[in-house]
């Protein structure tokens, strides 16, 4: 019998700097897979939470007052996933032997950062790629996606009526953005989640997957024709809008 999985990765934010963790906090909010588990100023906060709250992945500055962020993870035995988030680069390599999962530059870009979140679920996932388990807090973004397309088993989940519905990559058609939610239209039916697209764009393979428009993304393989200004998927027509043509065009020739 399996084990009944919760639906989020609860996610602690260490930094010193207010508006870094301001930042941090807004991406989280973007990702319906993330929980904000909570946010600290400094280390020692920091490690009297990781002390009594379940946390699945930090986000750490590293600089900072009393104890620095690679000082922490050396003290901590079983430490959470980790993804420095700095203005130094000179700690680099002191942060990947410490096997972190990825080290971000401030000022951190939306899409560096989904990157560096994809790359953690796919570490947490069983050999082979799919990502599953992590410490029995509930899958994400799914398998590593090859350079030349959509692998079969590559997926991403949507939360939906507060729920992760798992969706495979090559069964979505388009993703149309309604304001605060996204419709993400499949094979199977639409699914409708809080989230914003950019978010969503941030998350697909740039190889199979092309903005087209403010409100719409579209699989590459999925489209039956097009017009300088109109997309065709199935019989449904997705205007092409004036700043996407040439990011378009370059893609369909």
């Amino acid at each position: 019998m399996n084990t009944p999985q919760p639906t989020s990765i609860r996610c602690l934010i260490v930094d010193d700097e207010p508006p870094a963790r301001d930042i941090l906090r807004r991406y989280i909010s973007e990702m319906p897979m993330l929980e904000l588990a909570g946010e600290c100023g400094n280390a020692m906060e920091a490690l009297n939470i990781l002390q009594h709250r379940p946390v699945d992945l930090l986000f750490l500055d590293i600089r900072m007052p009393q104890l620095k962020g690679t000082e922490l993870v050396k003290i901590l035995k079983n430490p959470p996933k980790v993804i420095f988030t700095t203005a130094h680069s000179d700690y680099a390599l002191e942060g990947y032997e410490l096997d972190v999962v990825d080290y971000l530059l401030k000022p951190i870009q939306f899409d560096r950062w989904v990157k560096a979140v994809s790359k953690a679920f796919q570490m947490a996932g069983p050999p082979g790629g799919v990502a599953g388990s992590w410490s029995g807090a509930g899958a994400g973004i799914g398998a590593t996606i090859p350079p030349d397309g959509i692998r079969k088993d590559s997926f991403v989940y949507f939360r939906m009526d507060r729920k992760m519905v798992k969706v495979m990559l090559q069964d979505i058609m388009y993703v149309e953005s309604m304001k605060d939610y996204v419709k993400v239209h499949t094979g199977d039916g639409v699914i409708i989640t809080k989230q914003s697209i950019s978010s969503v764009e941030a998350m697909l393979p740039e190889q199979s997957f092309i903005r087209t428009h403010r409100s719409f993304i579209v699989n590459i393989d999925k489209i039956r024709s097009y017009t300088h200004e109109l997309i065709e998927i199935e019989k449904v027509e997705i205007p092409i809008g004036k700043l996407f043509r040439n990011g378009v065009r370059k893609v369909l020739g």
